[in-house]
């Protein structure tokens, strides 16, 4: 099929931004995943093609996905470059060794089907377990490390740490926040918008603000960003979308993954790759401040030691 779209300036962007980085062959749906909702027109056709039936694609000449997802070879061609490679084979190898991996994990296991009321728990159980393993082994493809050491020094060097994020992030935040706490760190988590401003206006240089949204387009949580940065705090980010809006304006951005599925949308899948990406960055914190935070851990553990059941004694 013919096809004479232009593409947008914001596609256009989507295209030049590519980093080198991105070729490789890990984590090719998770990126296509998260970039699909800055890409327009054409290039977003194929990318929810390529997402509804990867092997399909993986298969797929490059004349073949152009009529089935109703683009053209060129417009294949810039979406390649969107993914961060240079042409369809190797975006091709890409697909097919993710959907191969996927294969002879067991990740495709009822990923993406609906739930239904009668579904017995043992299915629903195995649907999520798939959907949880391929986003964390997405997230892990994802994840740049350099700027895990960049916000764990940031952190481990701070005078104090501020963690944002709203609902379901506030949450995230708040596991955090007392991670960090039992190390000695001294982290505070906001979700309210007007503590958290007046907490972050006072933040300055050589302090930490996280921000935690998968989105990256909560307004309150960019906005206490933005204050903390204001002040010469550095700014972390994590998101599900490293061209957010949460992202642009976060000096570090660490990049995670989900899988959604019946009841638990990407918002709510996003929870346990989050905490596998925070759990990673205080545990770096932990190693950049061993005799602080072993020291630190060993009194917080023994001054809540009184509070444990005795063995043996009546529960």
């Amino acid at each position: 099929m013919a096809e004479h779209e232009v593409e947008t300036s914001a596609a256009t962007a989507v295209v030049d931004a590519a980093p080198a980085d991105r070729r490789s062959v890990d984590g090719v749906l998770a990126r296509v995943r998260a970039g699909a909702g800055e890409l327009t027109g054409a290039l977003r056709r194929v990318a929810e093609h390529v997402l509804s039936d990867p092997e399909a694609a993986a298969r797929a000449t490059i004349v073949e996905l152009a009529e089935r997802s109703g683009t053209s070879p060129a417009t294949i061609t810039r979406f390649c470059r969107a993914m961060g490679f240079e042409g369809y084979a190797d975006l091709r190898l890409g697909i097919a060794a993710e959907t191969g991996r996927a294969r002879s994990a067991g990740w495709t296991v009822d990923i993406g089907r609906e739930i239904q009321p009668g579904d017995p728990l043992s299915r629903v159980l195995d649907q999520i377990m798939a959907a949880d393993t391929r986003a964390m082994h997405d997230t892990a493809a994802l994840l740049d490390l350099h700027e895990v050491e960049r916000a764990a020094m940031a952190i481990a060097g701070a005078n104090r740490v501020n963690i944002f994020g709203a609902s379901g992030s506030a949450l995230v935040g708040e596991e955090m926040q007392f991670s960090l706490h039992r190390i000695g760190v001294a982290a505070w988590a906001w979700s309210d918008v007007h503590e958290g401003l007046a907490s972050a206006a006072l933040l300055g240089v050589g302090d930490v603000a996280l921000g935690i949204s998968h989105t990256g387009q909560t307004r309150e949580t960019i906005e206490l960003l933005a204050e903390a940065g204001s002040r010469g705090a550095t700014t972390v980010a994590l998101t599900g979308f490293p061209r957010s809006p949460l992202a642009e304006l976060a000096d570090i951005v660490l990049v995670t993954a989900s899988q959604a599925t019946t009841f638990r949308p990407d918002a709510l899948s996003a929870r346990h790759p989050q905490l596998v990406v925070l759990d990673l960055l205080y545990i770096a914190v932990a190693q950049r401040t061993h005799d602080r935070a072993h020291a630190a851990f060993r009194r917080t553990a023994q001054a809540v030691d009184g509070h444990k059941a005795a063995k043996g004694a009546p529960s």
